[in-house]
């Protein structure tokens, strides 16, 4: 008898009252999302970790040895899952992202290594798997597309594709292909790009997507017919109507940055669109979001708040996620053979855990850890990733011009937009003083700088930005600059510039903030630079004396942070700096920073 017979015999037992449950749920009400119902006085019953009977009266799968829990009429919600997030953007490891977010009723993940696939390629993404693998919640992977994610614009640390993507798909734990963000590259049918997705439709595996563009015409088109299953870069109620209508899943997105569910959701609650094609999930989440404010809790609350009823918006982060991914056999229910991921709340409309199960354990009570979480071991190479050629200095940072002293130049600046991900191309006078054009405080142009940290070449290009608010001389720097992920560096003064990028290299990266050349917050990310090993709780706090030096600076944008992480995306319009120049991105092409 095979393990798959014998455990479908000992659900049948259980169910049958032939057997004994491991564990039984008394007397909860059952949101049961595949019936769109709740359902009072219902009971559970878990065998092996997997659901053996819902229903009333479970009184005959009880016997000495089954643990019993009386949930006292609360509501029994299957496990929340996240369709799509970067572990890399909470600052913290797989397990330490875990250890914040299980609590809260999180049974499900599903991530997109890609950030330390920029740094160390193949073998980053194999780390990220073997982590996940040992986690009692279900972490999923989904093998990263784009690295580099528009090749020519960028050069990542390593690079992955079609080969590795095929390796990858044998994988136990590779549940797709992540988010296909080189969309010019599918609708110009690039055969990497094609060969990617060929050998994930060949695994039988999902592939995400990830058109950042407001065009909805041929090219939107080309895209969808190119393969990708779901898209999370949707703004506006119309691009989520335009994706679900050509079989796409519309994944809203709801961050510590983008704020992209309450144009969207209004398809559902306006528009009066079927919700089984719309999916709930995070992207980016920050270390302080997490441990003060939530995960996907926090998404359901903010999602009814929105205007969704509550069974939908669940649904939206349950059933329809498994769903997507192939996995309703396994989890997104309360149904027989299901996973046992059950979280018990007492209010729908404000949902917070009482009591988390995943895997047919309780993991969790009251907010607190009730099993112990696997220690991870972290080999040397993932811990040196930050190479430069040398001490950086102030020169480093100058922005030269041939323009006469006293002239003012025409610039291509970075703007900066709240809350969402692209940015303006803006056209701004400079003035040009002694050979260089210099940050403007009072106009709020500061300079940008990215820093090659992979290969130690030397190399610093440097442009202007608009949007931080900067009202004191300071600089900021963060080896955490999607996708590439070398170092990025924004401020008004050389000298500090150059302050904060050796910082970085002495601690082995992180996110830095310096005034008058002096240290005032700082966050050490000693795993690729992107991640800390530390609990989320402690890395919110250093992370929150970052946030704070913002300030000190001036800034009062929401999560200027992660702003500054995505100054160097070379996917996401308008305006982006990569290691190779400046990048209009509506063109895929480079522009000078100064047009003399």
């Amino acid at each position: 008898m095979t393990s798959s017979t014998k455990l479908t015999a000992a659900l049948i037992d259980v169910a049958m009252g032939r057997a004994h449950a491991d564990l039984v749920i008394k007397n909860g009400k059952w949101v049961s999302v595949q019936s769109g119902e709740i359902i009072p006085n219902t009971d559970i019953a878990v065998v092996q970790g997997r659901v053996a009977f819902v229903g009333r009266g479970a009184s005959h799968t009880i016997g000495a040895k089954t643990k019993l829990i009386d949930a006292n009429g609360k509501y029994l919600v299957p496990g929340l899952l996240d369709a799509h997030m970067h572990v890399e953007s909470g600052m913290v490891t797989v397990t330490e992202f875990v250890r914040a977010v299980a609590v809260r009723g999180t049974t499900g993940m599903f991530i997109d290594p890609h950030e330390i696939a920029n740094v160390f390629g193949l073998k980053g993404v194999k780390l990220m798997v073997d982590e996940a693998q040992k986690q009692p919640i279900h972490v999923w992977v989904q093998m990263p597309s784009c690295v580099p994610s528009a090749p020519g614009l960028e050069t990542p640390g390593a690079s992955i594709g079609p080969k590795e993507v095929t390796e990858a798909m044998t994988w136990k734990g590779i549940i797709g292909l992540g988010e296909m963000m080189n969309f010019p590259g599918v609708f110009m049918s690039d055969k990497k790009m094609l060969d990617e997705m060929s050998a994930t439709h060949a695994a039988g595996k999902t592939i995400g997507g990830h058109y950042a563009s407001p065009d909805l015409g041929l090219p939107f088109h080309g895209y969808v017919a190119g393969g990708a299953e779901d898209d999370h870069e949707g703004t506006r109620m119309e691009d989520a109507i335009a994706r679900v209508r050509q079989g796409m899943k519309a994944m809203l997105r709801y961050g510590s940055a983008w704020f992209d569910v309450a144009a969207q959701v209004k398809a559902i609650t306006e528009k009066k669109l079927d919700s089984r094609r719309f999916i709930l999930c995070t992207d980016d989440s920050h270390a302080a979001t997490l441990t003060e404010e939530g995960h996907m809790d926090r998404v359901l609350r903010h999602a009814i708040g929105e205007g969704l009823n509550p069974m939908t918006a669940i649904q939206m982060m349950t059933i329809n996620t498994a769903e997507h991914f192939g996995l309703t056999k396994e989890m997104g229910m309360i149904a027989p053979g299901r996973w046992a991921d059950v979280v018990l709340v007492d209010d729908l409309m404000n949902f917070k855990a009482d009591l988390v199960i995943a895997k047919g354990e309780v993991i969790a009570k009251g907010g607190e850890w009730q099993v112990e979480l696997p220690v991870v071991k972290y080999p040397k190479w993932a811990t040196n990733s930050v190479h430069l050629k040398r001490k950086l200095t102030a020169a480093d940072f100058v922005l030269r011009t041939r323009a006469a002293n006293g002239s003012e130049v025409e610039a291509n600046v970075i703007g900066v937009i709240e809350n969402q991900a692209p940015t303006r191309h803006l056209k701004l006078k400079v003035k040009a003083e002694d050979g260089e054009v210099k940050a403007d405080i009072k106009r709020d142009i500061a300079k940008i700088a990215l820093v090659e940290r992979h290969k130690a070449t030397g190399k610093v290009v440097v442009g202007l930005v608009n949007g931080f608010e900067f009202t004191r001389k300071c600089a900021i720097a963060s080896t955490v600059a999607h996708d590439s992920h070398h170092m990025i560096v924004v401020g008004n003064d050389d000298e500090s510039m150059a302050v904060a990028a050796n910082e970085l290299v002495n601690c082995g990266g992180g996110q830095v903030v310096v005034m008058d050349s002096k240290v005032v917050g700082l966050v050490e990310f000693p795993i690729a630079g992107l991640m800390s090993n530390e609990r989320a709780d402690v890395v919110a706090k250093k992370a929150g004396t970052v946030l704070d030096g913002f300030k000190m600076c001036g800034s009062e944008l929401n999560n200027p942070n992660m702003q500054l992480s995505l100054m160097a995306l070379v996917v996401i319009p308008q305006l982006r700096i990569s290691d190779k120049g400046l990048v209009d991105v509506t063109r895929f092409d480079f522009i000078p920073v100064l047009e003399d």
